[in-house]
């Protein structure tokens, strides 16, 4: 168990559609590997043992959730908004409604990150449980970066010391309200609305393999990984 006495909860957000990902519907849903993808994701979270409940944050007019995952023992919450942010800023205020306090730690994990591994959880919550700010999972980068204008290169773009951002990312819950007010709906991730205070966040190496499904052909590749580990 962690040294800190502060409770772990996971935020899922889940009231996206997708449109890129060309799933015909909202892609959390779409099938891979045998089940609906959050379905992994869940099942992922469910086998860390030092979470204590798992939120999954829907759209108000979900009808699907229920459908495909009618078992899930984790809490369902149709308190989505319009934008990531909005969706997680109300499930953290669900949380505390549930009686979640500022100080424990929340871990939100992208719903579309569903080859998502329990020991690589693990090491976030290892990693940061004991640090000021907390921190995200993330992959340093390896390729050549190009900035584009009108589909030509325009210029290299310096790859050292970038990384890519994954999920789950773990902050106290109350010091991620306050960066979400403050930051606004067009932060894309947590941790961009932590830097916004001032902050700078832990970044805790991991696998290529934890690649959140964005584009058709991810499906693919998700189902291969998925269908060959042991």
């Amino acid at each position: 168990m962690s040294a800190s006495p502060a409770d772990l909860y996971a935020l899922v957000p889940c009231a996206g559609i997708g449109e890129r990902a060309g799933a015909g519907g909202p892609k959390q849903y779409a099938e891979v590997a045998g089940k609906p993808m959050v379905q992994h994701t869940l099942d992922a979270l469910a086998r860390v043992t030092r979470l204590r409940q798992t939120l999954v944050v829907l759209s108000p007019r979900d009808d699907q959730f229920q459908q495909h995952l009618s078992g899930t023992t984790a809490w369902v919450a149709k308190v989505g908004g319009t934008s990531r942010a909005m969706t997680v800023a109300n499930g953290l205020t669900h949380l505390r409604e549930r009686g979640a306090q500022a100080e424990d730690w929340v871990l939100v994990h992208d719903a579309a990150r569903c080859l998502v591994q329990p020991a690589w959880i693990d090491a976030l919550i290892d990693a940061c449980v004991n640090d000021p700010i907390g921190g995200l999972l993330a992959l340093p980068l390896a390729d050549t970066l190009k900035a584009e204008t009108a589909g030509r290169v325009s210029a290299t773009v310096d790859r050292a010391r970038k990384w890519a951002a994954q999920t789950p990312q773990m902050f106290r819950i109350g010091l991620l309200q306050d960066a979400l007010a403050h930051a606004g709906d067009a932060v894309t991730d947590e941790a961009s609305a932590i830097e916004a205070l001032g902050h700078a966040p832990l970044l805790v190496p991991c696998s290529m393999e934890n690649f959140k499904i964005t584009w058709p052909a991810d499906f693919a590749l998700a189902e291969r990984l998925l269908r060959t580990r042991p």
